[in-house]
């Protein structure tokens, strides 16, 4: 009915140009997030992806990634919700890569029916990766004795303070090589006959936007606002879709601050420093 309405209306009272909303997602994807430290994972993304296909002119969504991957499941989960409203609300998805879609990151950029990135930007990473450090000596050292209780045998496997055990090490690479079957699957699944024929693309390497062409794994080399105005018209206007804010504006997480909270705000504070570390080393890899 809107839409019959807009065209009885003379020309010059329509709005000119197609507007199409934008989602960015940006940042290292953990399940968790703090006050002191925002993540990209599902709870957070939701609303906007909810309102982002909720506009009913829009033919397309764009999403914009800048992620170095993190949690395989939030990744998933993320990907799914695309997806899900993609197919509901019949609308394609175009994905943008900024600096980095990597790992978990380029896992959610297989929602978008195109992939687009920049010829310096950092695409693939399809692989699994767990990581830790190890404190026996350690605790030797400054005379700590580490005293646990279990029910269960393998309750306080790959602790990182004892010794590193065969056994636990063959178990957490058989559950990497699950994981990364899936992520294989939904790679060939979503690229199809686009992929090359390069027994690399698999084994966890990333490339250039420039190399990722060449491999299938992106579509084409653009940026957003050219390749949506070249395909939708110069009138074309971007709406950037954000989430939800406090009434000063800002995305803070609902924390209560009062007596008897220094202890919960200390050991947020510490959290998210240990998630920020994490994150950092995230990004280092690929070379930002």
């Amino acid at each position: 009915m809107a839409g019959f309405l807009k065209r009885l209306m003379p020309k010059r009272f329509r709005k000119k140009g197609l507007t199409i909303p934008v989602v960015r997602l940006h940042g290292a994807i953990m399940a968790g997030g703090s006050q002191f430290k925002q993540s990209l994972n599902l709870a957070g993304v939701a609303p906007m992806l909810d309102k982002a296909f909720a506009k009913k002119d829009a033919p397309v969504v764009a999403i914009s990634i800048n992620s170095p991957g993190g949690s395989p499941v939030q990744s998933r989960l993320i990907f799914q919700r695309i997806r899900s409203l993609a197919e509901e609300k019949n609308k394609k998805v175009l994905v943008f890569v900024e600096d980095v879609a990597a790992s978990g990151g380029y896992m959610i950029a297989l929602a978008g029916d195109e992939i687009f990135a920049d010829p310096t930007s950092i695409v693939g990473s399809i692989g699994v990766v767990s990581g830790g450090f190890g404190f026996p000596e350690l605790l030797r050292k400054i005379g700590v004795e580490r005293r646990v209780y279990t029910a269960g045998e393998n309750k306080v496997i790959l602790d990182p303070f004892q010794p590193e055990k065969e056994g636990d090490i063959e178990y957490l690479k058989a559950l990497q090589l699950e994981i990364h079957k899936v992520f294989i699957e939904m790679v060939k699944m979503r690229r199809g006959e686009r992929l090359a024929d390069d027994a690399t693309i698999f084994s966890g390497l990333f490339w250039s936007g420039l190399r990722g062409l060449d491999l299938g794994l992106v579509d084409s080399l653009g940026d957003m606002r050219e390749v949506l105005k070249r395909r939708y018209g110069k009138d074309t206007k971007l709406e950037l879709i954000g989430s939800a804010r406090t009434l000063f504006g800002r995305r803070v997480p609902g924390v209560v601050f009062g007596e008897g909270k220094a202890g919960e705000i200390a050991a947020g504070a510490v959290t998210g420093l240990a998630a920020s570390l994490e994150e950092k080393a995230m990004w280092s890899r690929y070379g930002l």
